[in-house]
């Protein structure tokens, strides 16, 4: 029990501090790269953005009432585990992001006159930090709890959602600015966004779908079974040369756990035929628990 109560604790930390390295992460996006560039970002930040440029609303003050009001929907739609790394996030994004305003510099990065890298590197940073928190079930606020609810019930990924959403607000953005090229290069910036976040979550959950013929198809289906532990499907197969039948073992593993696979096949029978094809999805034990 202690030994369990031990690695809940470290696990629990663990959490917490990948997602306080995707807020900072995403923080420093904004006010290093975006703001500086003078882009209008989408969700809730963007929107505090608008109300501050339109009716001077401190950013801070927003960022807190229109999280809260989100805080409040997740928590009944989701649960209190989630709220609670939420609140967190939450409320350490409020801290960064006017921490990081005071602090750094204008032009850090050198970037004020060039928006198409503010786009391109500021898109990718905050959508490698926003990544970070949902994987670890936290979020930056916002328009990402809309997208969390949404796929809890249904299959739509993190990034479309939140596009959507940052598309509202970023066409609200022109009837303050007036200025179309900055409505256009903020597009372009929530399309990085949700690009980079779908790439960077993808990441281990990619899967391969791997048939193997062999010989030793007993030997590689056990070891495969008992040093990677994926399940393996064995398929009746006949040779069209030999019309000889044969056993064709079928595997479907995570992309970083090939490099194991092709090991225990090459171990056991180096002149195995091997064909690997990635899949779109797969749901069921050990994958992606399948919504309705």
């Amino acid at each position: 029990m202690v030994e369990l109560s031990k690695q809940n604790l470290l696990s629990t930390i663990k959490q917490y501090v990948i997602i306080s390295i995707g807020i900072s992460l995403f923080s420093f996006a904004w006010m290093g790269i975006i703001l500086p560039a003078e882009l209008v970002g989408g969700g809730v930040s963007g929107l505090s953005m608008l109300l501050f440029y339109g009716f001077e609303i401190p950013l801070t003050y927003s960022l807190v009432v229109i999280n809260g009001i989100f805080l409040l929907i997740a928590y009944f739609a989701i649960g209190a585990k989630f709220s609670t790394k939420t609140i967190y996030a939450v409320s350490l994004l409020s801290f960064m992001m006017g921490f990081m305003q005071k602090v750094l510099p204008v032009d850090l990065v050198g970037l004020c006159n060039d928006r198409f890298l503010s786009v391109i590197l500021g898109g990718t940073i905050a959508g490698f930090g926003t990544s970070l928190c949902f994987s670890q079930g936290g979020s930056t606020g916002g328009t990402d709890i809309i997208a969390m609810i949404i796929n809890k019930y249904r299959t739509v990924s993190y990034g479309k959602v939140i596009m959507y959403c940052d598309f509202i607000v970023i066409g609200l953005s022109y009837f303050i600015s007036y200025d179309i090229t900055t409505v256009i290069y903020s597009f372009v910036l929530v399309t990085v966004f949700g690009y980079s976040l779908d790439l960077f979550l993808a990441g281990n959950k990619q899967s391969s779908q791997v048939l193997i013929v062999s010989r030793n198809h007993k030997l590689i289906a056990e070891k495969v079974y008992e040093e990677i532990g994926r399940g393996v499907t064995l398929i009746n197969g006949e040779g069209w040369y030999s019309k000889e039948p044969m056993k064709i073992v079928m595997v479907v593993c995570r992309k970083n756990e090939m490099p194991m696979l092709l090991r225990v096949v090459k171990e056991h029978d180096p002149n195995a035929f091997i064909t690997v094809g990635s899949v779109m999805g797969v749901y069921g034990l050990g994958f992606e628990p399948l919504r309705k």
